[in-house]
């Protein structure tokens, strides 16, 4: 089991971790070892050809790939895949306006293993069944980080998480949904795969899965052996698909060195991107899911010079440059926090944790609660909020009284988790506006409260509260009966708490 602690000084390698990362890049395909399957050694190219059909009838202009290689399909819907480097999945970019079809697991099923006959050839069928409803107007979930341990983490993903994504879908029935596992599925035990499986499939909502650093295979010498228990599960760990007029893509950017990870992104995989990306029309929008962020600021809020390679994407200005032409997002989890940022021309999002702080109690390091983000697509517009697990929407910041951090005595404290820089915060006291709050760099009483110091919290107690941006401050009057704030996000919708201790009249 990796720690928080020990993962983080595992970072000690990186500044040597990248000319190893360079070796494993380097080393040639042929020597790759086979397992469980996944015969990707030594091996003469492979042709596979079949077809991409849409209620029976072949569907032309969809991309078809191994991974490296990508192809169109005719007007037809036949393919032919010229698989050079052995790889051990064809996998098609989900074509917008169809069901995304889930395997037994819960998971999208949208590629199928490569098993070549003694010719070297394989065919491979892409069957889809065309949508009841038009996918312009479509919804996603981002679950970062459910992050399990053992099984009684297990129960309350069950227990608290999958009721209340049930829930949420359920409210959003009339739109088209679909979910992702943001990363960090399991807590290095992958025999829990299946388990985390009985979840997402009783949500009824097909999912996606990223790679996260706690689901590769500890015990592997190479990145590429590093993966096998995840695609023995959920298929390959990049790939791309498309709802209504949005683009989606999934990258692997964690980088196992053999007692350690590093955030960065392969040649071959980068390669891809590109030739799955010329395909796209030039201005529409892309978003990008990620287990580590492409860039955080962390690293500046705790003073240090420079961020860890095991919390940014050494080599992201190759990705910002592929994705320049396109309207990019990208979206991580792997902090246990969240945070929203602009780097290199691309808007990023890194959410909330599912797990919090490792299930150790109602929220994360920087005092956002345990949940997962909601994002609404209409056409290529987009907006977004985090849904607290168990709470309502409306449940979108926290109110501390004065006193509640003991360096500043006599100013309350508003948490306000998914802010960004298009929110207005404002104080109202007895209904009347007072001013805006003042945006602090700080700890959230709450976390201080739950998990600072070396017994907290109990079941891990490496556990310690972040230093996060999103906190603000204000010294309300001594003689304010009501004392209210108000937060209204970029999408202009309001969120109100009133002040402890405080009452309305």
């Amino acid at each position: 089991m990796i720690s928080r602690r020990s993962f983080l000084r595992t970072i000690g390698i990186a500044a040597a971790g990248l000319p190893a990362a360079a070796r494993i890049l380097s080393a040639s395909p042929s020597r790759m070892v086979d397992r469980d399957g996944f015969s990707h050694a030594g091996r003469l190219p492979v042709r596979v050809r079949g077809a991409v059909r849409i209620d029976g009838r072949g569907a032309g202009r969809i991309a078809v790939s191994d991974g490296l290689s990508v192809v169109a399909t005719e007007p037809d819907g036949s393919f032919d895949l010229k698989s050079a480097t052995g790889r051990p999945f064809c996998f098609v970019s989900v074509p917008a306006g169809v069901e995304i079809p889930v395997s037994s697991g819960g998971s999208a099923a949208h590629f199928r293993a490569v098993h070549p006959g003694a010719d070297g050839e394989a065919s491979i069928i892409f069957d889809f069944v065309r949508s009841s409803t038009s996918d312009q107007r479509h919804g996603f979930l981002v679950l970062a980080d459910p992050q399990t341990l053992d099984l009684d983490d297990m129960k309350q993903f069950h227990e608290t998480t999958v009721a209340d994504v049930r829930e949420t879908a359920a409210r959003m029935s009339g739109v088209s949904l679909f979910g992702v596992g943001c990363g960090d599925l399991m807590f290095d035990r992958l025999e829990l795969f299946p388990d985390y499986e009985k979840g997402i499939t009783k949500t009824g909502v097909p999912f996606f899965q990223v790679l996260g650093n706690h689901d590769v295979d500890t015990l592997a010498k190479t990145d590429e052996a590093s993966v096998w228990t995840f695609m023995k599960t959920f298929g390959p760990t990049w790939y791309s698909f498309n709802r209504g007029e949005v683009h989606y893509v999934v990258l692997d950017d964690v980088l196992w060195l053999g007692d350690g990870y590093v955030g960065y992104l392969t040649g071959e995989q980068l390669d891809w991107l590109r030739a799955d990306l010329e395909m796209i029309e030039r201005g529409r929008s892309v978003i990008v899911f990620v287990h580590i962020p492409v860039y955080c600021t962390q690293h500046i809020r705790s003073g240090g010079g420079r961020p860890d390679r095991s919390v940014v994407v050494a080599n992201r200005e190759l990705l910002y440059e592929i994705l320049s032409p396109y309207r990019a997002r990208i979206i991580a989890g792997h902090m246990h926090e969240t945070e929203h940022l602009r780097d290199g021309g691309v808007d990023q999002h890194v959410c909330g944790a599912v797990c919090g702080a490792w299930w150790t109690g109602p929220i994360c390091g920087d005092g956002t609660p345990n949940g997962y983000a909601v994002y609404e697509v209409n056409g290529e517009s987009l907006r977004w909020r985090y849904k607290s697990t168990g709470k309502p929407f409306e449940e979108q910041m926290r109110v501390y009284p004065p006193g509640a951090d003991a360096s500043a005595p006599l100013e309350m404290i508003a948490n306000i988790w998914d802010w960004d820089p298009s929110w207005k915060v404002t104080l109202y006291e007895d209904g009347i506006r007072k001013g805006t709050l003042r945006q602090v760099r700080g700890k959230d009483p709450l976390s201080v409260q739950l998990h600072q110091g070396p017994t907290l919290p109990t079941k891990h107690t490496w556990v310690e509260p972040y230093v996060t941006d999103h906190l603000f401050r204000a010294i309300p009057s001594p003689g304010a009966r009501e004392v209210l704030v108000e937060a209204i996000d970029g999408f202009g919708r309001s969120y109100t708490r009133r002040l402890p201790g405080s009452s309305q009249h």
